[in-house]
């Protein structure tokens, strides 16, 4: 199994970054977690266009979606269209929320490009992974995920808060990418999202074996992120999420 980070930054794209964006690839199928803004430009450095073999949306959030709408286009009028649907695995009226966010209502429905199946808790396939979906702390629906193929998983945190549910899907895992927002300080709000450190204490209740800060939003210092997270009892290996990153877990 290997991960790229295509977009890791939070809220809105940055200098160095899109937004959330994720490619997980084994047995030549390709699964996109979150298609955010600004990474569907960056994910044609890594495969080519219509490679995308499922998405999955953590939420419905633009900085988590809204480059759904870039690859209708691109699969509804692209050189060779019609293309084979996508499925995309999304909460509740994802087809609905992304047809607004377009704009569409003298366009084909997304339904042309997309195969949308409802997001719900629970344990399902997509290709060759086993994915473990969560309602994890967030102000709307919002899921993390574990992503599994043999005996190497990765954990997802998507947008939390402080979270139990998480803590349960990085459970030992191989990699675990989790949101760290917020520079660390008293009063940060709950059921939002996490600092540096929670992440950390997150990820050291999990034994996850490495921890790679994401949803790294631009205006932090993300020097102060990471030494947040050494401040959180986590033993393994800290990283700061960086677009183009590649981890093999062969």
């Amino acid at each position: 199994m290997k991960v790229t980070i295509i977009g890791c930054s939070g809220s809105f794209p940055g200098p160095d970054s899109p937004a959330s964006c994720y490619l997980v690839e084994a047995e030549g199928f390709r699964l996109l977690l979150d298609f955010g803004a600004g990474a569907l430009g960056a994910l044609q450095r890594h495969i080519g266009l219509y490679d995308v073999d499922a998405i999955c949306l953590s939420h419905l959030h633009a900085d988590h979606c809204l480059d759904m709408c870039g690859y209708h286009v691109a699969r509804t009028y692209g050189p060779e269209a019609p293309y084979p649907r996508v499925p995309v695995i999304a909460p509740a009226d994802a087809s609905k929320r992304l047809a607004a966010a377009y704009g569409m209502p003298d366009e084909p429905a997304l339904e042309t490009a997309f195969a949308f199946r409802t997001l719900t808790p629970g344990t399902f396939e997509v290709g060759p992974f086993t994915l473990t979906a969560r309602l994890v702390n967030h102000p709307v629906e919002a899921y993390g995920f574990r992503v599994s193929h043999g005996d190497r998983s990765i954990a997802y945190s998507g947008d939390t808060g402080e979270s139990a549910e998480l803590v349960k899907l990085a459970e030992d895992a191989d990699l675990m990418l989790c949101e760290a927002s917020f520079v660390d300080r008293p009063g940060l709000p709950d059921g939002l999202h996490l600092s540096g450190r929670q992440a950390a204490v997150h990820a050291a209740k999990a034994r996850a074996g490495r921890l790679v800060l994401t949803h790294l939003v631009p205006w932090n210092d993300q020097a102060t992120v990471l030494d947040d997270a050494s401040r959180g009892g986590y033993g393994g290996p800290i990283e700061l999420a960086r677009s183009g990153a590649v981890y093999d877990l062969a």
